[in-house]
């Protein structure tokens, strides 16, 4: 009889979750949550991010000049997001 090694729980999870191939769509909600820490508390006051869909993530913004002024920030945002992620979940932030 072959012997199983244990694994973390985690671990386990985490290779169920992508053989159903809901990994991604996990990680693409986790994009939503860590927004505010990534961007820093200036910028999450005035954008609010709401899906992400075919690797866009769709980010409400409060005012035009803002917006403006993430579109020159956008590479660098989702640089740090993935990143943060630990895998390229997001190719483009759509500021709406």
């Amino acid at each position: 009889m072959k012997q199983v090694s244990p694994v973390k729980i985690s671990e386990g999870i985490a290779a169920a979750l992508d053989e159903l191939g809901l990994g991604k769509k996990i990680k693409q909600y986790d994009a939503l949550n860590v927004w505010s820490e990534v961007v820093g508390e200036q910028i999450a006051a005035v954008t609010e991010p709401e899906r992400v869909a075919g690797g866009k993530l769709f980010v409400r913004v409060s005012r035009s000049t803002w917006r403006n002024e993430l579109t020159f920030l956008k590479k660098e945002i989702i640089e740090r997001l993935n990143a943060k992620l630990g895998a390229q979940i997001v190719n483009d932030i759509i500021f709406r």
